[in-house]
């Protein structure tokens, strides 16, 4: 697995969880219809797949996940809830991707697919 496969593999999962989360919640606070909630099931389902495609089912890849996921996250604020990042925005989210990158970056020899 290269590390640009992965890391497409991470942001796609990490869309596919924000946006089953987006849409339930969508549901469940009255803004949507309450049918919200079955496309927000299926992303959610997508997501849970899409993990089993990652290299190898650990905490530590789900670790490095988590920074794609945080930056993924920041991105979806601006677009879609409209709201612009602030700076502690940013410097949490790059404290958080070079936790990701030192952990990736230690174990990528090791992290074969399963």
């Amino acid at each position: 697995m290269t590390a640009v496969w992965a890391l497409g593999l991470f942001a796609l999962t990490a869309v596919a969880e924000i946006v089953g989360c987006w849409l339930i919640l969508q549901a469940v606070s009255g803004a949507k219809p309450g049918w919200y909630w079955l496309p927000g099931a299926c992303s959610l389902l997508l997501f849970a797949w899409l993990l089993s495609f990652h290299p190898v089912a650990s905490g530590r890849v789900y670790a490095a996940y988590g920074g794609v996921y945080v930056l993924t996250a920041l991105v979806w604020l601006r677009i879609v809830d409209g709201i612009r990042p602030v700076l502690a925005d940013y410097l949490g989210a790059g404290l958080i991707l070079l936790g990701a990158l030192v952990i990736v970056a230690h174990h990528w020899p090791r992290l074969e697919p399963h």
